[in-house]
């Protein structure tokens, strides 16, 4: 190799071939040329191919994402009408539990008016029945007591007078006579 160097520089020329350099900024145009082209035929493979797939996923990623924003606000606007619909409700229930408190203080107020009442009137009634027995009593008792005093009269009559009084009438009409006199003596001993 040390020949061909020698040789071309004893040809006379005044430049070797590789002695000017490369320039680093600006290389020789056939570099351009053969890197242009394979760059230009990667570019349009990308651009036809790779770009619109690339485009074409970010396309359905956003799709996606809208799309569960979309879904998300949806299910919050469902939730909160849910929620509120639930308060809704249960702000009925509390009325209508309050209602019937309402109507379970006033019912238990009528009950209870109604078993004073019938207390009342039971309690009437066994005072009534108390009252009528104890007149019944009362009756039966003065009834027995005249019949008793009357026949301690008769037999009293019988001794004082020495004879029988056998005759019915005579004896009822000695009888109530001697009651009315007792009835009047009866008062004034009091």
């Amino acid at each position: 190799m040390n020949n061909v160097i020698y040789y071309l520089a004893a040809e006379g020329s005044e430049h070797l071939p590789l002695e000017s350099g490369n320039s680093i900024l600006l290389p020789k145009m056939y570099d351009l040329v053969w890197s242009l082209i394979p760059f230009v035929i990667i570019l349009l493979i990308f651009w036809k191919f790779v770009l619109p797939a690339y485009n074409k996923m970010l396309q359905e990623r956003e799709d996606r994402i809208e799309g569960g924003l979309k879904r998300a606000e949806a299910q919050q606007a469902e939730a909160k009408a849910a929620l509120e619909k639930y308060n809704a409700q249960l702000a009925d229930a509390r009325a209508e539990a309050a209602e019937i408190r309402e109507q379970a203080r006033e019912r238990g107020k009528l009950i209870e008016a109604e078993a004073k009442e019938a207390a009342e009137a039971e309690s009437r009634r066994i005072v009534a029945s108390g009252e009528k027995q104890l007149e019944a009593s009362r009756a039966q008792v003065v009834s027995e007591l005249r019949s008793d005093i009357g026949q301690n009269s008769i037999s009293l009559a019988e001794k004082l007078l020495g004879g029988e009084l056998s005759d019915a009438t005579k004896q009822s009409s000695t009888i109530d006579s001697f009651l009315s006199e007792l009835d009047t003596v009866a008062p004034a001993g009091k």
